[in-house]
């Protein structure tokens, strides 16, 4: 099973979808890589801000960020490999680093990343609390 590792730059939440100014290219990719989990690829994320210690197990993302900094990240590993630097990709191009045939996909739709964040009851969208997002924690406020 293919294994996809996304070391994420400093952010307030696991997956930056969260605070007063959310970047669609980063709640793009938090539903892509939904997508992929739901498409049977492995997903490993970190953020460097809540997980320093992931990037500096990671000897390919240590050599990385001592290369060319911070501006590498976000940094995505496929099996160990780096595929991709400084960007988020499109689902197209996850789709070709992961090596998800066409045949996997056939009948497989794109879900909603606000549904999957309210399935169920199973999460929610942070919601405004006078700058205070995060819960509270005054992290990216």
């Amino acid at each position: 099973m293919t294994m996809l590792q996304v070391f994420d730059p400093a952010m307030c939440c696991p997956t930056g979808v969260c605070g007063p100014k959310v970047d669609p290219a980063v709640t793009r990719f938090a539903a892509d890589v939904n997508w992929l989990k739901s498409q049977g690829v492995r997903v490993e994320r970190f953020n460097l801000a809540q997980e320093p210690g992931a990037f500096a197990k990671n000897q390919v993302v240590e050599q990385m960020l001592a290369k060319v900094g911070t501006a590498c990240l976000p940094l995505l590993l496929v099996d160990g490999q780096v595929v991709s630097q400084g960007v988020y990709p499109s689902r197209g191009e996850l789709i070709a680093f992961t090596g998800i045939s066409a045949q996997q996909r056939v009948g497989r739709t794109r879900p909603s990343f606000f549904a999957q964040l309210t399935a169920g009851g199973r999460g929610s969208l942070p919601q405004d609390r006078g700058g205070e997002c995060c819960g509270g924690s005054g992290c990216c406020g």
